[in-house]
This record gives structure tokens, C-alpha cells and sequence, in this order.
């Protein structure tokens, strides 16, 4: 596709707004200094000052950004030609803007901005997948009554991985899997005998012997490396999180609860990731899931991109592709194709562009609750215990996440992962129990949970 002439219909450019100027939003303000059709002036963040601190970062002297505390400041700056930086959403949204970017990562906070921006008449760009898997269709739903997107953004895995899945599907390939390379690959130096995955490095004796995968059964293989990388993470809420959001776009869903995420090259995906009657791990074909990228620290990483397996159906031209360096599966009938990138704000111009220009999303038009992330205890937690959650990965000490299909909120029910984060126990839960939302003590005008109920209104009319 031609993207100069994608958007040649663009009379203007798009005015936009981000909230969250950590690594995304930081990110995104850089790439738009240098993009004709995308314009952002404007950085949110808890506190007005960091988002000072981002606006410096990307080169902007003080002279050319102005900190604002009101809308009426605001609006000044943005006359005199600044950019600008505030600690709350509520400062700038009476600016001429055309689309929000929510990439803070809270869930609370994000289904609030999300909320205000819709109500104010302006598409919203939601990386934030913590808030879209609580209620990202309700989010898409509301933003429809008024005309406008609600949109994934490209640049992230979701919407990547939807639209492989798509451009896959309008080709007439069969999907067999899908899904994503997880955050950090699994290093392997056969010399030192360690493997390292984010910063962590464990000793690895005797892991050559199950370097590679050769004739070998697959599930004992994976087996035998989950078992001696036992002591990396191998499970990542957000890995999860991120599935979630293509399923509710596409209508994919995954076969284990908590995913298989083998340890594979490459190489290994289209034999690895396909149904166990063809020697793989998946109970059923059409299914999501995650692998960690097993690599020399000489070898090419796929860097947090997406996948497809699709069947090999035609031998012939298999065969033709296997020749010019395909990554097919060792009995040729299946074969990985992937989008080996994963940039961040560099490339999330493209979603934003699609939705204001086009008023598309580059997820589905209308997402539906497909399936929910839920948190099952591992060992009994007493009330009064704060489910505190933290780090890149998002654990919940004493908690794995889950991925199940959707429901709509009860009180002896799963409650949303992202729901239950950093909320207190007031009864006991015991070891095996999901977390069940009359398990939580959730405040009074909870965004998150107003936008659940609202939504489950819309997609359940009927309950449970």
C-alpha cells in the first residue's frame, strides 16, 4: 500500500494530545516533530513537571512550552504557537484537538481520560491495554454514538498482530496460530553455559543438549527448557493483556488458561506452535499465544513482533517460498510469517492517522468481550491482604493470571485483573479460587468499574 496517497485526503494535520510521556508517549512527542501529517503539542502527566521533563527531553527549549494549571493557560499557549505541559486531562481538552493518546498504563486513570475524551468529541488512541481489557469495547461502543474511534495503536503489539491477522485472512490463509515473540528473548551463551532474559542471567549446564530441536518430540522439549530456565519469568500479565485485546478484535482465542509460551528458535514457531495431531502443543488450531525467543547472542531476535502460522496448502508454491527463506515447519505444511518489529510511538502515527482521517480503528470496528484476564489465587490470601501489583510483569504476589472467556461482572465471579490491582481483600480467598469481584473493596466512583458495568450493560443485556 501506498501510504502518501492513504492519506492524501488529509487537509490538515491531526492535532493530538498524549497522556502518559513515559517510554510510549515520550516516544510518540519525538516522532511528531518529524511527521508532516501529525502534530502534538500537548504532554499530560500526573504532575505538570514530568511532563516538562519529556517536553525537554525531545529538545524543546523553555522557551517553547508553556506548563499550565488551567484551561484558560492552556488555551494562551496554544494561540502564541507553544506546546504544552499539565498534570491532569481536564486542562486541555477545550483545545482544537482531534485525538487523545492514553498511554499511562493506570487503569483507573486511563478509563477516566479515555471517558473525558470522548465526551469532549475527540477519537482516542488507547495503548493503555490495561484499561482495554476491563472495557475496551465498552470504551469503542460510546465513542461510535458520537461519531468517533476508539483505536489500538500500531506500534504495540495488538494492533499489529490484528492486523496480520487480517491481511492473513483477506489473503485466504488458514490460521493456525497467532500471536507474539514475549518481551525478552531467552539468550543462550553455549560457551559461559548461561542463558540471560532481561537483565537476569542464570547458569545453563547441559542446555546445549536441548538447543535444538531436530526430530525431537516437541512437547518434551519444551518441557525440558521450561523446566531449566525455571528460574526466568515465563508467564507476563501483559503478555496475556495484549492477547486479550486481538481476541476481542478477532475473535481468536487461546486453548490453556495461562497460555503455553514455549521456549523456541525462530525457526521452531511453525512446528512448535500447531496442533498436537501435527506434533505440536495446541489442542485446536486458530489459536493465540506467546513464545520466548531463543537466540545465540550473535542470532537475530524478533524483537517483541507477531506472528502468524499458517497451514501450508499448496506444495508447489511452499515450496518456491521455502527456497527464498520462509520459515516453514520441518515437515513443510506450515509456515511462520511475522512482523519483526515493535516501535513504539515511532510508528503509532499510523493508527492515529487511520481513525481521524479515515474514522477507522486498527482493531475491529466494533470489538466485543471475547475474553477476560482474571487473577486465581496459589495460595490462600487472608482479607485485609492488598493486592499489590508491581513490576514490568505485573505480578500480584500469590496470584497467576488467567485468561477465560468473557462475563459480565457478578459477585461470585471472576473479577477483571486490572480491577482487582491494588485493591484490599475483605474475605478470605483460597488457594486454587479465582478473585471474585465481592472479594475486592472497590471506592466509590471507580471509573473502571462504572465503564465495566456500563459496558456489560451493552454487550450482556441478559446477565449472566
Amino acid at each position: 500500500m501506498n501510504f502518501l496517497t492513504h492519506y492524501a485526503a488529509a487537509r490538515r494535520p491531526v492535532e493530538t494530545c498524549v497522556v502518559g510521556s513515559g517510554g510510549f508517549g515520550r516516544s510518540f512527542l519525538a516522532q511528531a516533530l518529524r511527521i508532516p501529517l501529525v502534530k502534538c503539542r500537548v504532554a499530560v502527566d500526573r504532575e505538570a513537571g514530568i511532563a516538562a521533563d519529556a517536553l525537554r527531553s525531545i529538545g524543546l527549549s523553555r522557551d517553547q512550552f508553556a506548563v499550565c494549571e488551567t484551561p484558560e493557560q492552556a488555551a494562551a499557549a496554544w494561540q502564541r504557537g507553544l506546546h504544552i505541559a499539565a498534570g491532569d486531562v481536564s486542562v486541555v481538552l477545550g483545545l482544537p484537538l482531534d485525538l487523545l493518546i492514553e498511554a499511562t498504563g493506570h487503569p483507573e486513570a486511563g478509563a477516566r481520560h479515555a471517558r473525558l475524551a470522548i465526551e469532549a468529541g475527540l477519537h482516542v488512541a488507547l495503548t493503555s491495554k490495561e484499561v482495554d481489557s476491563v472495557v475496551g469495547p465498552g470504551l469503542a461502543y460510546l465513542a461510535q454514538q458520537k461519531g468517533r474511534v476508539v483505536t489500538p495503536v500500531d506500534g504495540d503489539q495488538p494492533s499489529l498482530l490484528i492486523g496480520l491477522v487480517t491481511w492473513a485472512q483477506t489473503l485466504g490463509l488458514e490460521i493456525v496460530a497467532a500471536g507474539k515473540s514475549s518481551e525478552y528473548d531467552f539468550v543462550f551463551d553455549a560457551k559461559a553455559e548461561v542463558i540471560e532474559s532481561n537483565g537476569q542471567r542464570i547458569p545453563a549446564p547441559g542446555f546445549a543438549d536441548l538447543w535444538t530441536l531436530g526430530r525431537g518430540e516437541v512437547q518434551s522439549l519444551a518441557r525440558a527448557r521450561a523446566e531449566a530456565c525455571a528460574a526466568l519469568p515465563q508467564r507476563a500479565v501483559p503478555d496475556l493483556c495484549e492477547l486479550l485485546v486481538v481476541a476481542n478484535s478477532t475473535g481468536l482465542v487461546n486453548d490453556r488458561k495461562d497460555l503455553h509460551a514455549p521456549i523456541a528458535r525462530i525457526t521452531e514457531v511453525p512446528t512448535t506452535l500447531v496442533p498436537r495431531e501435527a506434533g505440536g502443543l495446541l489442542a485446536q488450531p486458530g489459536t493465540l499465544d506467546v513464545f520466548h525467543c531463543l537466540r545465540a547472542p550473535d542470532e537475530v531476535s524478533l524483537a517483541g513482533g507477531v506472528f502468524v502460522v499458517v497451514r501450508c496448502d499448496d506444495e508447489e508454491t511452499w515450496r518456491l517460498l521455502d527456497g527464498k527463506g520462509h520459515v516453514l515447519s520441518r515437515d513443510k505444511k506450515h509456515a511462520m510469517l511475522s512482523v519483526p518489529r515493535h516501535l513504539l510511538g515511532l510508528e503509532a502515527a499510523i493508527s492515529v492517522l487511520d481513525a481521524v482521517v479515515h474514522g477507522r480503528s486498527s482493531g475491529a470496528q466494533q470489538p466485543r468481550p471475547v475474553l477476560d484476564l482474571v487473577a486465581r489465587a496459589t495460595r490462600t490470601l487472608k482479607a485485609g491482604t492488598r493486592l499489590e501489583m508491581g513490576g514490568h510483569h505485573h505480578n500480584i504476589a500469590g496470584t497467576v493470571a488467567e485468561l477465560i472467556p468473557a462475563a459480565p461482572l457478578g459477585d461470585d465471579a471472576p473479577v477483571p485483573f486490572y480491577l482487582a490491582a491494588n485493591r484490599t481483600l475483605v474475605r478470605d480467598v483460597a488457594a486454587g479460587e479465582p478473585i471474585c469481584l465481592a472479594d475486592i473493596a472497590v471506592e466509590a466512583g471507580s471509573e473502571l468499574l462504572a465503564l465495566r458495568r456500563q459496558q456489560d450493560a451493552q454487550f450482556f443485556p441478559q446477565g449472566r
